[in-house]
């Protein structure tokens, strides 16, 4: 036997709830993939790429021209300026992005602060860095953020605060107040941010998503990771990218030249060439806020209560008017029993259980019509 850097990390509840789906013929709601098919025209311009024989390896950073697409989408979008050739870098989808800019910044004994609940990717990351995780609990139940106590938990240690907006799985957007914060934190503490952006253009109604690239002190000591998997509905893909200052952008190409070099050049060719239209991600909150308002206005007589998710493609259902077992209990039983996967979100969140699951709406209307067919009947 050898030692292992992660002797406690159990399966990925994701893994476990789609495994458990599909062993019980189950509609998965649960893991974070859309049911429906990507765009005829990007899958047209992925086929042309290759017969355009663009299959050979792409520089470190990606090619040039999708570089330039995301820095004029940045630009679009935020109003704030990305240099192409030394500030964006493509990778391996937004995991990869977080995990190499962790590795690249982060030794033994420096404290991250996370905010709970948090993607799962973020804590494995950190230990493998040698780091340690200081989590801070969101404050229920609209998963906002006491940043007096998030100032309690900085020490001298500590190196960077990760944060995740649109947030995965509550669906919370930081505001203006809490950005500005953060950039006091970091500043007054020279600490570095990771923003995980990847759910940038699901947002809904009168809501705005707030990069952490408008605040200029932010920005400069700043990761910003997005995913075009998420954005273009083509998670298999694994297609991202991450935005830095020079300076932390350098120590990322040091590690990301050793764990992957460089990206499938096919598909950067063209998401590329597929980013000329803005509308290809602009009109992303408008489709995804009709798949959510037809799966809550389907469940509304239910026993389950909710409260509208504000952006993401996630939607948190309590079910504290139906039972008061366990998260992960209720949705093993869910699975099993009544044939529908969702995730339950006290895996996240140290042990804390608001009898929420987390479902997944980016499914065919059909899917979640049956769906709330059987939510209904609980």
């Amino acid at each position: 036997m050898i030692p292992s850097k992660l002797p406690n990390l159990p399966t990925s509840i994701f893994a476990e709830m789609s495994e458990l789906a599909a062993q019980h013929g189950a509609l998965n709601l649960s893991q974070g993939f859309p049911s429906f098919h990507a765009a005829q025209e990007l899958k047209d311009l992925a086929a042309q790429a290759i017969q355009n024989n663009h299959n050979q390896y792409a520089p470190m950073m990606g090619i040039q021209e999708l570089r330039i697409a995301i820095a004029q989408m940045m630009q679009s979008q935020h109003s704030v300026a990305y240099d192409p050739m030394s500030e964006i870098c493509i990778t391996a989808g937004a995991t990869q992005a977080i995990f190499t800019a962790i590795q690249a910044t982060i030794f033994a004994g420096d404290e991250v602060i996370i905010f709970s609940p948090a993607y799962d990717c973020y804590e494995p990351a950190i230990k493998i860095a040698g780091g340690v995780v200081v989590p801070v609990p969101m404050q229920l139940p609209d998963f906002t953020i006491d940043w007096d106590l998030v100032k309690s938990k900085v020490t001298a240690k500590t190196k960077m605060i990760i944060i995740n907006s649109p947030h995965n799985p509550s669906g919370a957007l930081l505001q203006d107040a809490d950005l500005k914060q953060l950039q006091q934190i970091a500043v007054e503490n020279d600490l570095l941010i990771l923003s995980d952006e990847v759910y940038e253009f699901m947002v809904f109604n009168d809501h705005e998503h707030l990069s952490a690239c408008r605040y200029p002190e932010l920005k400069e000591r700043c990761f910003i990771t997005g995913s075009f998997g998420k954005t273009f509905h083509v998670t298999g893909w694994k297609l991202g990218y991450i935005l830095a200052p020079p300076r932390l952008m350098k120590e990322f190409l040091k590690i990301h030249q050793q764990v992957i070099f460089c990206i499938n050049r096919p598909i950067q060719h063209a998401v590329a060439n597929y980013l000329q239209n803005p509308s290809t991600y602009q009109d992303l909150g408008k489709f995804y806020q009709r798949k959510r308002d037809l799966f809550l206005n389907l469940i509304k007589d239910s026993r389950f209560k909710f409260k509208p998710s504000a952006s993401t493609y996630f939607q948190l259902l309590d079910y504290s008017s139906i039972t008061d077992e366990h998260d992960y209990a209720f949705a093993k039983a869910l699975t099993i029993n009544h044939k529908i996967a969702a995730i339950p979100i006290s895996v996240f969140m140290e042990g804390r259980d608001p009898k929420m699951l987390r479902f997944c709406f980016a499914k065919e209307d059909e899917e979640l019509v049956a769906a709330a067919k059987i939510l209904n009947q609980i």
